[in-house]
């Protein structure tokens, strides 16, 4: 036998001793996880209830009796600064979160490493956490319009309701888009900076005055579901119902406009799967806990496009 074939052999003994180590201190982690800290923007908003209860059912499955503690910041920083100290204070083992705003938190989630607890967020990349999982966003986007300037007949004047918040969802949504509109040049963006605020009724107000601007819109992409529902119900009371309009995030609500054949102005919505993103924050957070450095601190999720032709087939928000 060679000296070659000798050394390749351990060098693969030694591997899979490698591989073996990380599995059981992985698992000794898991059995170890006896408490989660959990920060998300609003508990009201189905969307970051569902990271939560998906994050609460991955450190279930690891520690049936783990305590977790879900708490919501409403977007302010201070506040949830005081979480992330609250969190250290009480001992949890893992920290998820949702970023009030991603660099105003750096300093609190610097404490919490000092104090030896991974921070892993979901949603929207945060300075300082170890990993964040996310939706890709900019694939989103992309698919979103996509299959707009294809109900358009790829011409015609498009608008992208938008809304102002200190994350990157909403400006990797409008590039996606923008991408897509490069490559055709029979369609323009119509100029506007109104902001939809992220809910139906912001984007019912936008959508009635701007449909009151512009006498032609011949499509609509809203970064999210609740801004399109809005918008397709102000369409409606102005009896301009003469055009498609999508979104991104794949909500509940949406799944059930898409069902319904009195709103065929909502054609589709990429989905996200909040649910499935707070079980891979737990997972990946269990890694940590085991010793293993994470991969790459980006997880992506990619988006599918969920259209009137498709949505039966829709799993929803608590997919496996």
């Amino acid at each position: 036998m060679s000296r070659n074939t000798c050394a390749g052999r351990e060098a693969r003994r030694l591997a899979f001793a490698a591989g073996v180590a990380l599995l059981v201190s992985a698992n000794a982690a898991a059995k170890d996880l006896k408490s989660v800290g959990v920060s998300m923007g609003y508990l009201g908003d189905p969307f970051w209830a569902s990271i939560a209860k998906g994050a609460e059912f991955e450190a279930r499955k690891f520690n049936p009796n783990v305590k977790v503690t879900t708490v919501e910041h409403y977007f302010d920083a201070p506040t949830q600064n005081a979480q992330i100290d609250a969190f250290i204070a009480a001992g949890v083992e893992l920290i998820v979160l949702s970023p009030s705003d991603p660099a105003a938190i750096e300093s609190a989630i610097a404490r919490a490493h000092k104090a030896g607890v991974p921070v892993v967020a979901a949603d929207t990349p945060t300075e300082g956490a170890d990993v964040t999982v996310e939706t890709n966003n900019v694939q989103a986007g992309s698919i979103a319009c996509e299959y707009l300037v294809e109900k358009m007949g790829g011409k015609g004047a498009l608008l992208i309701l938008s809304f102002a918040a200190p994350v990157t969802s909403a400006a990797d949504r409008t590039r996606g888009c923008n991408d897509v509109v490069a490559k055709h040049p029979g369609v323009r963006i119509l100029p506007q900076n109104e902001d939809a605020v992220g809910s139906r009724d912001g984007g019912f107000t936008v959508g009635v005055a701007l449909l009151g601007r512009f006498p032609q819109v011949d499509g609509v992409f809203a970064l999210n579901d609740l801004i399109a529902l809005g918008m397709a119900a102000a369409a409606k009371k102005l009896n301009r119902a003469n055009f498609p309009i999508t979104a991104v995030d794949g909500t509940p609500e949406a799944a059930q406009a898409l069902k319904d054949p009195n709103t065929p102005q909502f054609v589709g919505t990429a989905s996200q799967d909040p649910f499935l993103m707070g079980r891979m924050a737990v997972q990946a957070g269990i890694k940590i806990l085991g010793g293993q450095k994470p991969d790459r601190d980006l997880v992506q999720m990619d988006s599918k496009m969920v259209t009137r032709d498709n949505v039966g087939e829709y799993k929803g928000w608590t997919s496996n």
